[in-house]
């Protein structure tokens, strides 16, 4: 492990869309760490994101929104956010929202975790919560699916 795959693939955790779906394959793949290093560095960079993500939200955004163009980016980006998680969040609670950061597809993970849990009125320590089960979640499944390689779609190809 080195100083600049490190910072890789921190930056890749912490960049939005990419977050541990980027970082934990590019560990894996590009600088060759086992899986248990690039699943470990992937979902703590992931999970020491959370309360940032929320300090943003909570503190800075509204300065933010005087833009037009990221108001209805906003506007948008979080009703997306609500629809796809209000259901699970009022069967399920905090375990809920576990359950959309920790499923590793695009438009879910801290990020939009965290505009959810802010516009359903969250309390900042259920998302802490909900946010480290998610990125523990998300990061075994995406270091299985890697680690995996092409063997776990293996089952989809009729041997001769």
């Amino acid at each position: 492990v080195t100083l600049m795959g490190l910072m890789w693939v921190v930056l890749l955790t912490l960049t939005p869309t990419f977050e541990l779906r980027a970082s934990i394959p590019y560990a894996l793949l590009v600088e060759g760490w086992t899986w248990w290093q690039g699943g470990l560095v992937g979902t703590l960079a992931n999970m020491a994101l959370a309360p940032f993500v929320w300090l943003f939200v909570d503190k800075i955004m509204h300065l933010f929104l005087r833009v037009p163009l990221i108001k209805r980016l906003y506007d948008w980006m979080s009703a997306r956010s609500v629809a796809k998680l209000e259901p699970y969040v009022q069967k399920y609670g905090v375990v809920g929202l576990a359950l959309f950061i920790g499923v590793p597809l695009p438009g879910t993970g801290v990020y939009s975790g965290c505009l959810a849990a802010w516009l359903l009125r969250f309390r900042f320590s259920e998302y802490l919560s909900s946010s480290a089960l998610g990125c523990i979640i998300a990061g075994t499944l995406v270091t299985a699916f890697v680690a995996s390689g092409n063997e776990a779609f293996h089952f989809l190809v009729k041997g001769p």
